[in-house]
């Protein structure tokens, strides 16, 4: 059985390839070895992926956000082969992956917009130039964990609308202090911010909230996209906020001088395509 899988920070989409072509479809909460240690990400594939699968996996290609060195990538394989009988391991970078799901052997801009953000330039076979992603803090623009970020800051200093505002409070129980320790002291706080997406997605169309959309999907082209041959390839685009927001994010392409490709809400489906031709 060969599984592959996409991880982001949020959660991870596994798919396992039986020998007769049987797919099976698993969902579990998301793996990154940068914040999550070796113990931990055993629980969840014990608890999660064992159960469905068991222990007859014999090779693993995994496309993820937190491979970014040898130690990570350890960590993943020691993990992997804690929990089934000795697989081959292959791992990859989230955004080759999300090369390989949109673009399959024809070069082009590949981009992921979820709870984090990347982008790349990719020849059909491997990523030729990679402008740093830099995480929430530093980068990431146009991610759900940046507009997250830019939507709870509003919301500290009092900048939202009254009626954003109200209806926010009824929802969420949140106080500075408890925003304060989500943001600076928990382990994921990426994915904490980006679950506030759905609730900004339900304003997009108050001045105020488009606004701040646009000029974070603005950050994204201009920090990102124009150090690429944006003007002679499409700008093609994976994760759940290019897939929500596409519309909007049309438009401030347009005004970039870019235009859009393929949008795909998760790459999974297009890594099960790439790799059965292989």
């Amino acid at each position: 059985m060969r599984l592959i899988a996409d991880s982001g920070s949020t959660k991870v989409d596994w798919r396992a390839i039986a020998s007769d072509g049987t797919v099976v479809s698993v969902s579990t909460e998301g793996i990154n070895p940068v914040f999550q240690s070796e113990d931990h990400i055993v629980e969840i594939l014990q608890k999660f992926l064992f159960p469905v699968l068991g222990a007859e996996v014999r090779e693993i290609f995994f496309y993820g956000a937190g491979v970014i060195s040898e130690a990570t990538c350890n960590v993943l394989e020691r993990a992997f082969k804690r929990v089934f009988s000795n697989p081959e391991c292959s791992f990859a970078s989230d955004v080759l992956g999300a090369a390989r799901a949109l673009c399959g052997d024809n070069p082009g801009i590949a981009c992921i917009m979820g709870t984090g953000s990347n982008t790349c330039f990719y020849d059909g076979k491997d990523i030729v130039k990679n402008v740093k992603a830099c995480g929430f803090i530093l980068g990431d623009e146009g991610s759900g964990g940046v507009l997250g970020k830019n939507f709870i800051a509003d919301y500290l200093k009092g900048l939202l609308p009254e009626h954003i505002e109200s209806e926010f409070r009824k929802r969420y129980a949140l106080d500075y202090a408890s925003v304060v320790e989500k943001v600076y002291k928990s382990p994921l706080p990426s994915r904490f911010l980006a679950s506030f997406s759905p609730f900004i997605n339900e304003f997009r169309e108050d001045p105020h909230i488009n606004a701040m959309l646009s000029r974070c999907f603005r950050d994204f082209f201009t920090r990102n996209i124009w150090q690429y041959d944006y003007r002679n390839y499409k700008v093609n685009l994976v994760g759940s906020v290019a897939y929500y927001y596409s519309d909007i994010l049309d438009k401030v392409a347009v005004e970039c001088g870019a235009t859009l490709g393929i949008i795909m809400k998760n790459p999974i489906e297009g890594l099960v395509e790439y790799h059965k031709n292989r």
